[in-house]
């Protein structure tokens, strides 16, 4: 039981024997004590006054008395105006500590029965993974794995933006420029050869239009008439209508994408449970969209268009679809979301995707409301802030993007540099200093994007990622290395530790570590409640911190009482174990040598 519900419940215990009444659970408020003052919890009494009908300090002052005298665990109080600062007896940190040393699965939260969908990545297939993608990427997996530690069932799903006008323009670039080039006749990843006619057609775009002008027209004219914008628009129609020549150069062209996707992935240590593609369900979101017609959600407009009308909910009236008969990226939505929950009976769906959507996502579930889907409020928009570079932003059509491969690469590179220079790889293989560079690079890469909160615009710096000594995901590696390497000489020296010493009592430092490890179930419901893994990241980087505080202050294998050098090697085992299941969520390994 962790300490604050533990003394929850006999401070409520308390009242009823002092004041002869059961307070209510809200009433019995207890927090970490502040760091000036001293204690470990503190009761907050003023919302007990009323039923004791007595002064906030009177009431500490009796309760903290009669814990004192009828609770073993508890050891000493001091009272601050309305606050019992309580001090917990080495016995129950002792006890703490051996429950977490014997804890398996110490910081998974019991199952819940709820089953939750994550949608992540959800690339279109005209370009290749980028930083912006990349972000997004470790948010859904990471949300996905503090998900299934908080006791739910996780379903993780991609959905391939793989129809529209954008992939329609990769491909009449390619038709034009390509001169039948392959990714296998080039020895170019399929996403970016992709990606490259994604630039080639925004270049001859713009050349079509810079000529429109130079004859007379308009740029809006232009931008709106160009030929080659037109060939992409009227290919979109064919694709809608099943043309064969052009659905078979977009499974083809799709197909390069999907393989270069699969690799990038696969070197983030990603994968999904199911993938979904737009191409599949944007029919399912056009019934949807007849069915909304049929029960007056919706209106035809005169030239065939279907628009549904929020104004009256303080939002715009919302195409669904084009008067060509095309859809749009909202009609795929109904129709995706429809599907996953009669697929899946969901309790919950995350949707990770950046907040330039918010909008969008407002719309999706207004709407789902809308056409009698009594789900729609089980609808999270997980929104995250873009990423940006100490230069700026990103921009796909002008290929300014920083490339997820070569993000991937440059990390390696970096960390294979670094961990050399800081003698990490002394005495390892070439094999084993490429695997350690891999590990510190993605850790790095991991760690960086992940400990931003979600909510946040972040800059990414690939170099300051890297840094043994900061708040990165090395620090928290080496730290993890470290503590493995004094276990070992431990063993080493025939020093066997089998449970938690209960004669040694802990000093202020021990068991301020124990507090801490003891706190990482609640940093998990936390990081549930609030969808956030940086709660996680920021928990482990406090974790390591205070470890190697301790050990500059502490000797460990020096000690020459054998009881507690066993203690300091107990505790120092279970942080590195409270380390790998924290970092674990965030899909970062930790090494044992380096």
């Amino acid at each position: 039981m962790s300490p604050d519900i533990f003394l929850a419940s006999k401070c409520k215990e308390a009242v009823a024997v002092l004041y002869g009444i059961s307070p209510a659970d809200n009433q019995i408020q207890i927090q970490s004590t502040r760091k000036e003052f001293e204690g470990d919890y503190t009761l907050v009494v003023f919302p007990l006054v009323k039923l004791a009908r007595t002064s906030p300090e009177a009431c500490a002052e009796a309760i903290g008395q009669w814990l004192c005298m009828n609770v073993s665990e508890v050891a000493s109080y001091n009272v601050i105006k309305g606050f019992l600062n309580i001090s917990l007896s080495p016995l129950f940190w002792n006890e703490a500590l051996a429950e977490i040393d014997a804890a398996a699965d110490f910081g998974q939260l019991p199952d819940n029965g709820k089953t939750v969908m994550v949608e992540f990545s959800s690339p279109n297939t005209n370009k290749p993974l980028h930083l912006g993608h990349v972000r997004n990427i470790l948010l859904g997996w990471s949300v996905s794995e503090l998900m299934k530690a908080g006791g739910y069932k996780v379903i993780r799903v991609n959905l391939v933006n793989d129809r529209g006008i954008h992939i329609c323009k990769s491909m009449i670039a390619w038709l034009k420029a390509g001169n039948g080039i392959t990714p296998q006749s080039s020895g170019i990843k399929g996403d970016h050869l992709v990606g490259d006619f994604y630039v080639k057609f925004n270049e001859m775009y713009k050349a079509e239009v810079d000529r429109l002008v130079s004859e007379g027209r308009t740029k809006e004219e232009a931008e709106k008439n160009a030929p080659i914008l037109k060939e992409a628009q009227e290919m979109l129609v064919k694709w809608e209508r099943g043309d064969e020549e052009t659905v078979n150069l977009w499974k083809t062209m799709n197909g390069w994408v999907y393989e270069g996707f699969d690799k990038t992935y696969d070197e983030l240590g990603i994968s999904f449970d199911k993938t979904y593609y737009e191409s599949q369900t944007y029919l399912l979101g056009k019934s949807l969209v007849q069915k909304g017609l049929d029960m007056g959600v919706f209106e035809k407009a005169e030239d065939g268009s279907v628009w549904c009308d929020l104004t009256a909910d303080g939002l715009d009236r919302k195409l669904l679809l084009r008067k060509d008969g095309t859809s749009v990226y909202m009609t795929q939505d109904l129709g995706t979301a429809s599907q996953r929950f009669a697929e899946f009976n969901l309790d919950e769906h995350i949707y990770v995707v950046g907040n330039e959507q918010n909008y969008h996502f407002q719309v999706l579930k207004l709407i789902l409301g809308k056409l009698g889907f009594p789900w729609a409020a089980s609808i999270h928009h997980l929104s995250y802030g873009m990423v940006e570079l100490p230069d700026g932003k990103m921009k796909s059509r002008e290929g300014t993007v920083v490339d997820a491969d070569d993000l991937i690469g440059k990390m390696y590179d970096t960390a294979r540099e670094m961990t050399r220079e800081h003698g990490k790889t002394d005495g390892f293989s070439e094999a084993e200093c490429e695997e350690l560079s891999k590990t510190i690079g993605l850790g790095a890469l991991k760690y960086f994007i992940i400990k931003v909160d979600p909510k946040k615009t972040m800059l990414f710096d690939p170099n300051e990622s890297i840094d043994f000594n900061g708040n990165t995901g090395p620090f928290i590696q080496y730290t993890h290395a470290r503590i493995k390497s004094i276990l070992r000489k431990a063993d080493e020296n025939g020093i066997n530790v089998a449970g938690v010493p209960s004669s040694v009592t802990p000093s202020p430092k021990e068991i301020r570590i124990i507090k801490i490890l003891n706190d990482f179930p609640s940093r998990i419901q936390e990081g549930v409640s609030q969808h956030s893994p940086a709660v996680i990241a920021n928990y482990a980087y406090d974790l390591a911190k205070e470890f190697n505080q301790y050990y500059h202050d502490t000797p460990i294998l020096k000690e020459p009482d054998k009881s507690v050098l066993a203690y300091r090697l107990v505790l120092i085992s279970d942080i590195a174990k409270v380390l790998v299941k924290a970092m674990g969520i965030l899909g970062i390994t930790l090494p044992e040598r380096m």
